[in-house]
């Protein structure tokens, strides 16, 4: 008998990685609350994980809680931490947040639900589900907006996503595939958000508060240093965010 109190689902939710390098904590959350301030209702409450995994010294107990204290009260959530797999502390059970394993190593076992018992003699019990973000996922189907996306509106799909007019500032489009908007890019564009690094967004005149493939993500300040009110897109090359003229 299946549970019927609750269902258990997957979900897309745009989550930050604060990658630290060198520490150095006034520089960090100073650094951080400016890009803040650019598009302040993008990163209001936002998930974050802190990822400590590449710097040579690990930071104290102390240290990686100040951090997390500070990054909250910017107005992000922090949802846990991570740390090289050979360098975990004694003391990271004790941490306010959990400490998460790495993304390209993570994986859950979960019990075969009761409908499926008539298959356990031919499976095993257990079925290893990948974390979805570091698949490349081929997106199924194309959804076409033919109308302005007006500031404040929220449009996903599941495949590309082709908009016939202009997204404005304040709106966000979100696209598991790649991301063609036929007029002004003045809001927020976010493809490949399934962790598709091949994808990418193609706008007529690039004006966006911010861009992001895959969660590499890149800010208006930077855009207008590139490419601004002009044809663009935008893609990964060697893990690193892209802007090219068309």
């Amino acid at each position: 008998m299946l549970d019927s109190g609750f269902r258990l689902k997957g979900s897309v939710v745009t989550t930050f990685l604060l990658e630290i390098q060198t520490f150095s904590f006034e520089e960090i959350v100073s650094q951080l609350q400016e890009k803040i301030a650019q598009v302040p209702q993008f990163f209001s409450q936002a998930p974050i994980i802190i990822d400590v995994s590449k710097m040579e010294s690990l930071l104290s107990l102390k240290e990686l809680e100040a951090l997390v204290l500070s990054v909250n009260r910017l107005g992000l959530s922090v949802i846990g931490w991570r740390c090289h797999a050979e360098k975990i502390p004694e003391w990271h059970a004790d941490v306010m947040v959990p400490l998460l394993p790495a993304s390209k190593t993570r994986q859950i076992a979960i019990s075969e639900a009761a409908a499926l018992e008539s298959r356990v003699a031919k499976a095993d019990p257990d079925v290893v589900i990948k974390t979805v973000v570091e698949e490349r996922l081929v997106s199924p189907q194309t959804k076409v907006i033919t109308k302005p996306i007006r500031s404040g509106q929220q449009v996903y799909a599941e495949g590309d996503l082709v908009v016939l007019t202009q997204v404005s500032a304040g709106a966000e489009v979100l696209a598991d595939g790649n991301i063609h908007v036929y007029g002004a890019l003045r809001g927020r564009a976010l493809a490949g958000v399934k962790g598709d690094i091949n994808a990418r967004i193609f706008c007529q005149s690039m004006e966006a508060e911010l861009v992001s493939i895959a969660g590499n993500f890149m800010l208006s300040d930077a855009l207008q240093d590139i490419v601004w009110k002009e044809g663009a897109q935008v893609l990964l090359v060697d893990d690193n965010l892209t802007v090219e003229p068309l």
